[in-house]
């Protein structure tokens, strides 16, 4: 079986980024999301191990401490993180997983050096775009927005970390872009754009093989 692939991907608040990953999800298989691992209580109508890994704090500090985590983070005195055996094994499987994090939990995968991993950062067209669409939402105070603007900034200072960056000008534009990035790597590493190994005979899936354009075997 081949090995799967890790896409991280982040993006400033705003850029679109939930909207885009479900529009990939809708139109790609052999994707799934990384679950986390959160010290926080569980909110009504979460699942465990759907939406997150809950567990105590006790427990995902020895998970930390072990190097149990691809990266972790403190937010709002709750703990998250990405298990390192979760990810591992669902890419051993075939799996193309995408992570969805920010600039410094991207920073924490770079350095863990996971093989065949690619961060992927999300950007808006320009700040006044960003600003728009932050605003036009409606549910945060003017102060919320500027402090969203001066953390998107700090973010896409940090672009050159990443191995692709997608602009969000149009949506299904971008998601078009993204599918072709994970499509790409499923090429290079052999495998077809729904991500199923490429038979070594020429065949692909089910079909029977045919002659090349040259009309060469």
């Amino acid at each position: 079986m081949s090995y799967g692939s890790l896409f991280v991907i982040s993006a400033p608040s705003g850029a679109g980024k939930t909207t885009l990953l479900k529009m990939v999800l809708q139109n790609l298989s052999g994707l799934a999301f990384s679950v986390s691992h959160t010290t926080r209580p569980k909110r009504p109508g979460e699942i465990d191990g759907r939406d997150y890994h809950f567990v105590s704090h006790d427990e995902f500090l020895r998970l930390q401490s072990a190097g149990g985590f691809l990266e972790w983070a403190e937010v709002h005195g709750n703990l998250y993180g990405t298990g390192r055996a979760q990810v591992e094994h669902a890419m051993a499987q075939g799996l193309d997983i995408l992570l969805d994090i920010d600039v410094q939990g991207a920073r924490q995968v770079r350095e863990a050096r996971v093989e065949h991993t690619w961060l992927l950062f999300i950007a808006p067209p320009d700040m006044a775009e960003l600003e728009r669409r932050l605003t036009g939402r409606g549910t945060d105070t003017a102060e919320v927005i500027a402090l969203r603007l001066a953390n998107a900034k700090r973010e896409m200072a940090s672009m050159d970390l990443y191995d692709f960056v997608v602009v969000n000008d149009m949506i299904e534009r971008a998601a078009d872009t993204i599918r072709a990035i994970i499509i790409a790597e499923r090429s290079r590493t052999r495998r077809n754009a729904d991500g199923t190994p490429i038979n070594p005979q020429g065949a692909t899936h089910d079909q029977p093989p045919t002659d090349s354009p040259t009309g060469t075997p």
